[in-house]
């Protein structure tokens, strides 16, 4: 359920991408597959998430789709509390 202020909680995961998309880094956040925003947008989060957490591990998020120079992301403060979801199975 979408806040007034716009944030809305959602899940992402962790996944390393491929060396041919073009990111920097190791691990990255990914909205999760059939969940309201597709796989392919950027995550701007807590860092501790990629970092401290086995990769393919899902999280619940404060967030909202934004842009910046008209490239859509999606934003969640690295000062929010974040839930670790259990594993699927």
């Amino acid at each position: 359920m979408a806040t007034t202020d716009g944030y809305d909680w959602i899940e992402v995961e962790s996944f390393i991408p491929s060396k041919l998309s073009g990111s920097h880094g190791k691990v990255h956040i990914r909205p999760v597959p059939g969940g309201p925003f597709p796989t392919h947008l950027r995550v701007e989060c807590s860092k501790a998430m990629s970092r401290n957490y086995p990769v393919g591990t899902r999280f619940r998020i404060r967030a909202k789709l934004t842009d910046m120079q008209g490239t859509p992301f999606i934003y969640s403060s690295w000062q929010w509390k974040y839930e670790v979801l259990p594993q699927q199975r």
